[in-house]
C-alpha cells in the first residue's frame, strides 16, 4: 500500500531521516517498521507563523516494495547520418531544449549561437564587471546558456500546462544538477552550477552528431513564397527546411531583421524599473520572525506585489544571498539584473522591483508601430547609462530617500561590483514608473515591517523582464503566422518568462517542427 500525505518537519530535523520515518508513522498511526520507504514529491518551507517548518508531500510506502522508475531515461539518437535537419538560432534554455526534443526523434539539430561556449563567456563578463566594456555578442544575456547560465538558475514556473515540468528538471538532473531541483517548490541551481551543465548538453548534441557553431550571428533568413529556405549567418547561406527562432528577449536585431523580411511583429506589455537591495540577514528577519536564521534554512526570498492605481507593481526574479551584475548587451546602456550562486551565501538580496508598461506610456513612440514598446524600453536604458556618468557604475539612491525626494549624502554598501552612484532616481526616473514604485514602496513596507528601511537602496534600471515584442505564431502548428518552416520560440518570440517556461516552449517547437518533417 502507498499512502500519499503531507508531513511537517522542523527545520533542526529537516536532514535526520529517522525523525522523517517517526513524522510518518505519527501521522499514519502505524509502525515505523511498516514503512518500506518514503518517496519525497515536494517540498516547501512555511514560514508563515513564528517557527518556520518544512512542509513534505511524499508517498509512505508501507509494507510496500519500491518499484524504480525510468521515466526520463531519454533516449537520445544518433542523427550524424540523418537526412532530417532543423535549424536553431540561439542556444538558451529554448534553443538547448529544442535542440534535445530533434534528437529524441532523429532529427538534426544544427544550433547557431551569436555569443561564445560558456567557458570563454566568462572573460566577456569580467570585462563588463570590471572594466565596463561591453561586448554586444557576448555577456550577460548572449552566448551558450543564454540569459539563465550566468544570472542565476531560478526554476520555479508556473507553466505546468504547456508542457511537461518534470520533464524539463530531470533532463537538468541527467545533465548534472542537483536532484533537490525534483523536491523543491522554488528549485535554483546557481550561477556557478549552471555552466557545467550546458557544456554536458552540448556535448551530448555533439556526440550524437548534431552541430553547434559559436560567434555566428545570424543576419537573414531566406524565404521563397513565404517559406523558410534556411539562414545567413557570418555572411554565408545555410539551407533548412525549418528553423526554431530562439534567440532570447535581447536581439534587437532580430526583430529588425524580421521586420526587413515584412514578417508581423506585435509590441506587447510588459515591466521596468528598478533593482532593489537589501541586507540579506534583513530579509531573513522580516521572512523567518527571528534575528538569526536555522543553518537548516536557506536565505529567504519574498515575492511582494500591489496595485497602484491603474498599475500592477510587483517582485521579479527575486536573488536571496545573490549578487546585482551589468546584464547590458550595447555599449550605452545599462541594464541590471540578478544572480545567486547555489550556496545563496553574498550578504545581500536583491530583486527586480518594477511597474507594468503598456501602450498608454508608450503612446509618443507610437510612429515606431510594433517597437514602441522597445523605443520606451532602449530610452530608459540609454537615461541611466547617463545617470552613471556614461559607465556601467548604476545610479543609485536609499529607498527612503527615493520615496522623500532627497538625494542620499551616502549609499549603503552593494554587492554591484562595477560601483554606484548617488542619483536622484525620484526625478531622474519617467513618471510613470518612480511615482508608482515610491508609492508601492510604502504599501509593501506595511505588508512587511522592516522592508521600507534607509537601509535598502534601488540601483537603475531592471528592463528587460521580458520582450517588449512579440513574434505572432499559428496556435495549431506554432509557426510565424507568414513563414511555413519558421518557429519562434522561447523569451524573445514573447511566449515564455523563465528557465524552464522557454524550455517548455523550445521543446514544444521542435515537437511541431518534427511533425511538419514528417
Amino acid at each position: 500500500m502507498i499512502k500519499n500525505t503531507e508531513l511537517v518537519i522542523s527545520p533542526d530535523s529537516i536532514n535526520d531521516e529517522k525523525a522523517l520515518y517517526t513524522a510518518a508513522s505519527q501521522k499514519l498511526k502505524i509502525s515505523t517498521n511498516d514503512i518500506t520507504a518514503i518517496r519525497q514529491i515536494r517540498r516547501s518551507i512555511d514560514a508563515r507563523s513564528k517557527f518556520p517548518v518544512y512542509r513534505i508531500n511524499a508517498d509512505i510506502y508501507v509494507n510496500e516494495p519500491v518499484k524504480e522508475t525510468d521515466e526520463f531515461n531519454i533516449n537520445y539518437k544518433n542523427v550524424s547520418e540523418s537526412a532530417k535537419k532543423a535549424a536553431v538560432i540561439g542556444f538558451g534554455p529554448a534553443g538547448m531544449f529544442a535542440a534535445l526534443r530533434l534528437l529524441e526523434a532523429g532529427v538534426k539539430p544544427v544550433v547557431f549561437e551569436r555569443g561564445k561556449d560558456v567557458r570563454a563567456r566568462r572573460f566577456d563578463l569580467k570585462n563588463i564587471q570590471q572594466e565596463g566594456i561591453v561586448n554586444p555578442d557576448s555577456n550577460y544575456c548572449f552566448g551558450e546558456g543564454g540569459a539563465g547560465t550566468y544570472s542565476d538558475g531560478k526554476l520555479y514556473t508556473r507553466s505546468d500546462k504547456r508542457g511537461n515540468v518534470k520533464k524539463i528538471l530531470n533532463t537538468l538532473v541527467n545533465f548534472g544538477a542537483v536532484t533537490d531541483i525534483l523536491l523543491d517548490a522554488h528549485p535554483h541551481i546557481g550561477s556557478n552550477k549552471l555552466p557545467q551543465i550546458v557544456q554536458s548538453i552540448r556535448e551530448k548534441i555533439l556526440e550524437c552528431g548534431g552541430e553547434i557553431y559559436f560567434e555566428n550571428r545570424v543576419t537573414d533568413l531566406l524565404l521563397q513564397n513565404s517559406k523558410v529556405k534556411g539562414l545567413v549567418a557570418n555572411g554565408k547561406e545555410h539551407l533548412f527546411d525549418a528553423v526554431i527562432l530562439a534567440t532570447g528577449h535581447s536581439a534587437r536585431d532580430v526583430f529588425y531583421m524580421l521586420k526587413n523580411k515584412s514578417l508581423a511583429l506585435e509590441a506587447k506589455p510588459f515591466a521596468m524599473g528598478v533593482r532593489i537591495e537589501h541586507p540579506q540577514a534583513l530579509i531573513d528577519k522580516i521572512q523567518y520572525h527571528s534575528e538569526h536564521r536555522n543553518e537548516n534554512l536557506p536565505a529567504a526570498s519574498y515575492n511582494v506585489n500591489c496595485r497602484v492605481g491603474d498599475k500592477g507593481v510587483f517582485s521579479f526574479c527575486m536573488c536571496p544571498g545573490g549578487i546585482i551584475v551589468p546584464a547590458s548587451t550595447a555599449p550605452d546602456e545599462l541594464v541590471l539584473n540578478g544572480m545567486s550562486v547555489s550556496k545563496r551565501n553574498s550578504k545581500f538580496a536583491n530583486s527586480g522591483f518594477v511597474v507594468e508598461v503598456n501602450e498608454k506610456d508608450w503612446q509618443r513612440f507610437s510612429s515606431y508601430n510594433e517597437f514602441a514598446g522597445l523605443m520606451l524600453q532602449k530610452e530608459l536604458e540609454e537615461i541611466c547609462f547617463r545617470l552613471g556618468n556614461n559607465s556601467q557604475k548604476a545610479p543609485a539612491q536609499r529607498i527612503t530617500d527615493f520615496v522623500n525626494k532627497k538625494i542620499s549624502s551616502t549609499l549603503p554598501e552593494t554587492s554591484y561590483i562595477p560601483g554606484t552612484i548617488s542619483v536622484p532616481l525620484h526625478s531622474e526616473l519617467p513618471s510613470y514608473i518612480s511615482e508608482k514604485l515610491s508609492q508601492a514602496m510604502l504599501i509593501i513596507g506595511k505588508q512587511k515591517p522592516g522592508f521600507y528601511t534607509e537601509n535598502a537602496q534601488i540601483l537603475a534600471c531592471e528592463s528587460r523582464t521580458s520582450s517588449p515584442v512579440r513574434i505572432p505564431r499559428n496556435k495549431e502548428n506554432l509557426m510565424h503566422i507568414q513563414a511555413e518552416g519558421l518557429y519562434p520560440a522561447g523569451e524573445g518570440a514573447g511566449y515564455a518568462g523563465g528557465i524552464v517556461s522557454a524550455a517548455i516552449d523550445g521543446e514544444n517547437c521542435a515537437a511541431a517542427c518534427i511533425g511538419n518533417l514528417g
